[in-house]
């Protein structure tokens, strides 16, 4: 009998597999990080620990999300208090629990929608899943089945769940599943075009578009904020051809753009809202969707013939994430920290000018609240940069577009974000230099 071992090595065609721990990494090639990889035992508000002792300032929020700080006890004590009473609960049917009720309410008071139904879940992706079916939902309820087109801009990042992958607007995020869109009738839009946004819309047929999905600030694109007029392009098109507006604040809710949500600061009225990260900034997995009343009153009207959205998952209002996510708002609130990022913003805005000017390697800096990006130019090799950067104490992490991000906790001090980019500056000279 043939044995597994050697099936797997008659497959390999006589390559050896790296050798490596059990957990396959993420958004990566393996062979290219085996061995390389830092394991992070600690936090300490805007600094990392490694297992072998090295000290990184956090400058990237680990994935855009620890907006607080690493390590605040409050959060521990809620989650264990929590813990204590219930772990959790499920919320199918008639069934829920008092802390998934309690942070709905609590949601609903900073909503960019007025007046919204929240459906909670475990994270972003887990978000635009929802936000998507429920779209298309929205349109069959309404006796317009031709209504299924998904648009989502170029260069667009939605996390990876099927619906996520599908309209990615990163094409590598796209490729190897077999058909042009995982899940299908999805189509890319201009990222910063708003006429060439009009043409594809006409192309398509309003008739055929259930929505718009759109990050008001392209984080993993390269941190892309809106050019002119574009987002209000967007908006009136949805608003004069019966298209649904979706926006993902997975990373720019609660406040990393200075205001509670994005939809704040450029001034929109979105249908549906994606969130996850900001809500709990990563002390627990927890995200969920703003749904406006014109989306949700049908499936609330007191009628046999109420229709049904058929969507649940077993930790949707897990308990324990949102006791969580409530001493997370409290502590948002209580320490002025949405208010903070908006006092730091010239601050920050300044330093990034100042790392262009001084830097002939870099392109580019974009930036919004405390979410900026560097461009470099395509001679320097942004991750080599990255490593560099990390064998000075600093974190950040290559983007599209030869970008290196920039989003430090809410808590960061003017001299530490001088020190970041100070040590960025030193290593794009480093390896310009190479």
């Amino acid at each position: 009998m043939t044995t597994t071992v050697e099936n797997n090595a008659s497959a390999n065609s006589g390559r050896t597999p790296v050798d490596g721990p059990a957990l396959w990494p993420a958004q990566a090639q393996a062979p290219q990080v085996v061995g390389r990889q830092l394991v992070i035992e600690r936090g300490e508000g805007s600094y990392v620990v490694t297992r072998d002792g090295q000290r990184l300032f956090d400058g990237t929020a680990g994935l855009w999300h620890a907006n607080i700080g690493h390590s605040r006890p409050e959060l521990a004590q809620a989650a264990y208090d929590q813990m204590m009473q219930l772990e959790t609960y499920h919320t199918f049917a008639r069934f829920t629990n008092d802390k998934a009720e309690a942070l709905s309410e609590k949601l609903a008071e900073v909503s960019p929608i007025l007046d919204p139904k929240i459906i909670l879940n475990s994270g972003g992706s887990d978000a635009i899943d929802v936000a998507c079916k429920l779209a298309r939902r929205h349109w069959q309820r309404e006796g317009r089945p031709t209504k299924q087109v998904i648009l989502s801009r170029e260069f667009a990042y939605h996390g990876l769940h099927a619906y996520g992958t599908s309209i990615a607007g990163l094409e590598f995020n796209r490729e190897g599943y077999g058909t042009e869109s995982l899940v299908p009738e999805t189509a890319r839009i201009s990222f910063n075009d708003p006429e060439q946004v009009r043409r594809t819309v006409e192309e398509i047929g309003p008739e055929n578009i259930a929505a718009i999905v759109t990050e008001p600030v392209q984080g993993t694109g390269g941190v892309n904020p809106p050019t002119e007029g574009y987002l209000e392009t967007i908006q009136e098109l949805c608003r004069d051809n019966d298209i649904l507006l979706i926006l993902d604040e997975v990373i720019t809710g609660f406040g990393r753009v200075g205001t509670m949500f994005a939809s704040e600061r450029y001034g929109l009225q979105p249908d549906l809202v994606t969130f996850a990260k900001g809500v709990t900034s990563g002390y627990a997995p927890l995200g969920g969707i703003f749904v406006s009343p014109r989306i949700w009153e049908p499936f609330y009207e007191d009628s046999p013939d109420t229709p049904i959205f058929r969507h649940g998952s077993t930790y949707a209002g897990h308990a324990t994430a949102a006791a969580v996510a409530i001493k997370h708002l409290e502590i948002l609130q209580d320490e002025n920290l949405v208010e903070r990022v908006r006092e730091f913003e010239p601050a920050f805005d300044a330093a990034l000018e100042d790392l262009a000017a001084r830097n002939d390697d870099v392109v580019e800096v974009r930036y919004a609240g405390l979410l900026g990006g560097v461009t470099l130019r395509e001679s320097v090799a942004v991750d080599k940069v990255c490593d560099r950067m990390i064998d000075k104490g600093f974190i950040s992490r290559p983007l599209r577009g030869n970008t290196l991000q920039v989003s430090p906790p809410f808590i960061v001090t003017e001299q530490e974000l001088n020190a970041f980019l100070a040590a960025m500056d030193e290593a794009i000279g480093e390896e310009a230099a190479s």
